[in-house]
């Protein structure tokens, strides 16, 4: 006899009940259709709260983002040290570039929490000021660097450049 052929099924289960005429499936206990549109309406109200308050929460959290930026940036340039050399330009300028371009595309960053129920005023403006204390640190590298007319000789060039005030020597005379 041929595997799997000639045996009957021993164990079998009738999941349709051909004596019962009606179709319909009994609710189960506990469960009342007398008033969707009520559960409904609050459950509508309930998930827009809650879009509304996600909402909120991920623009505060695009809002903040800028600093974890400026944190990476300030290692960055600490690390580039205060000599003028290729890599420490590259990344002052890039200090001063990214902080410029997202300020220039604050709308687009949160134009998906953009709703009536939704207040951005405040995660804007902190999104433009980290932007902006991340620029100031790009400007103070500069000034470290050496690379912001600072001293009236900058500007004018029949005037002497100023001054060294001090002088550092590994215990040799500089005289």
């Amino acid at each position: 006899m041929e595997k799997g052929k000639g045996l009957a099924r021993r164990w079998a289960v009738e999941l349709h009940d051909a004596s019962s005429s009606s179709s319909a499936v009994p609710d189960p206990p506990g469960f009342a259709r007398s008033a969707p549109d009520a559960d409904d309406a609050a459950g509508a109200r309930q998930r827009k709260d809650s879009e509304t308050a996600w909402k909120a929460q991920k623009a505060w959290e695009v809002a903040q983002a800028p600093f974890k930026n400026l944190m990476m940036m300030g290692f960055m340039m600490w690390m580039a040290g205060s000599t003028v050399h290729l890599f420490s330009i590259g990344i002052t300028f890039s200090a001063l570039w990214q902080p410029l371009s997202a300020l220039r595309s604050v709308g687009k960053v949160f134009e998906p929490f953009k709703d009536p129920r939704v207040d951005t005023v405040a995660p804007k403006l902190l999104f433009i000021a980290l932007n902006l204390a991340a620029m100031g640190l790009g400007v103070w590298k500069l000034n470290t660097l050496g690379l912001l007319p600072t001293n009236p000789s900058d500007w004018v060039s029949s005037l002497a450049p100023a001054r060294e005030v001090e002088y550092a020597g590994g215990g040799i005379p500089l005289n």
